[in-house]
């Protein structure tokens, strides 16, 4: 059964670092699952469209680094088919702690934007997050 949208569930993409990421965001009480701790042995081999479906089925939010899986046809056609959230970093090139520092800055307003229905990408910037799919 999905979380609540009042305490969503996020998912963490393998794109984030996730031990320092996971870390950070559970310490400050974000209930979360990383990559790794759904797929195991099979991480580096699952595909997106794969964790995305999953995503949407358990109405588990998406954190990822990857703002450019709105343009890629199958993930954008799973993001659609499953109605998933996702929240991406807009900056790739971000040091561990800077990552889970945008998160939890944006802390509200990521929860505030995880009440709209998906399916939706929002980039996370410094401060702030601005809904980039759909269009």
């Amino acid at each position: 059964m999905p979380r609540s949208v009042s305490r969503p569930e996020f998912f963490l993409d393998r794109s984030l670092a996730r031990r320092i990421v996971a870390g950070a965001l559970r310490e400050a009480g974000w209930s979360l699952r990383t990559h790794i701790e759904v797929y195991g042995a099979r991480d580096q081999e699952v595909e997106d469209v794969e964790w995305l479906e999953l995503c949407g089925s358990e109405g588990w939010v998406v954190l990822t680094v990857d703002a450019r899986i709105r343009y890629r046809p199958n993930e954008v056609s799973a993001i659609r088919r499953h109605r998933v959230k996702a929240f991406a970093l807009a900056s790739g090139n971000l040091r561990a702690r800077d990552q889970a520092s945008r998160f939890l800055v944006n802390g509200d307003r990521v929860r505030a934007a995880c009440t709209d229905l998906g399916p939706f990408v929002y980039a996370v910037y410094a401060n702030g997050i601005e809904r980039i799919f759909p269009a």
